[in-house]
């Protein structure tokens, strides 16, 4: 199927589900448009900013990775009722986390915004799986051997959040300026968040 065959075939499915949830009354055209519009207006910030909080402050960054949903709620992202369950998972010396949906593309979008295209491709899908490090090698990544990597498949029912490792050189750094360091491949696991350094060449 091409690419804009399947994106229309999508398309049509998604308006016959939303027209069968309104005739159920289960929700009124209002209630998806406001989710839809919530979600447009999720990018990759949203989860710097949480990032950069856990970063700052261990107390919330250990909430984070027990309680996501209430840490995110102290920052004003409420999740919706029936939203899938987030997991955060903290990438470190020993461990990298690498995210992939083998499926199709679950993804959390009320933190990250739309997931990319490559995250949505057969390719991508099917090699993080077989060969992570390639793959992030791909994104200009290199993990050392002695790091483990472990792979995530994103499901309907749950979605994961990378935190990244807190580059060196970043003590003292306000939250804003961390934020600027943190990417949305980082918090996919592809890539590490930047350096101080690649952020003032950037």
């Amino acid at each position: 199927m091409a690419h804009d065959e399947e994106a229309g075939y999508y398309a049509v499915r998604a308006r016959a589900m939303e027209s069968l949830l309104v005739e159920k009354g289960i929700c009124s055209p209002n209630e998806i448009q406001t989710m839809v519009d919530r979600i447009e207006a999720r990018s990759p910030a949203d989860g710097a900013k949480v990032v950069a909080r856990a970063w700052s402050d261990p107390a919330y960054k250990s909430r984070l990775l027990n309680d996501p949903d209430g840490a995110l709620a102290d920052l004003g992202y409420r999740m919706p009722e029936n939203s899938p369950k987030l997991d955060v998972v903290e990438n470190t010396e020993s461990i990298h986390y690498l995210v992939v949906c083998t499926l199709c593309s679950c993804y959390p979008r009320n933190l990250l915004g739309r997931p990319p295209d490559w995250y949505k491709s057969l390719a991508y899908r099917s090699r993080a799986v077989v060969d992570p490090r390639g793959v992030m090698r791909e994104f200009g990544f290199q993990v050392p051997d002695s790091t483990e990597v472990r792979v995530l498949d994103s499901t309907a029912d749950l979605r994961y959040l990378v935190l990244p490792r807190r580059p060196d050189g970043t003590e003292g750094m306000s939250e804003e300026q961390l934020a600027e360091l943190i990417t949305r491949d980082s918090m996919i696991g592809v890539s590490e968040a930047r350096s101080p350094q690649t952020a003032t060449a950037s």
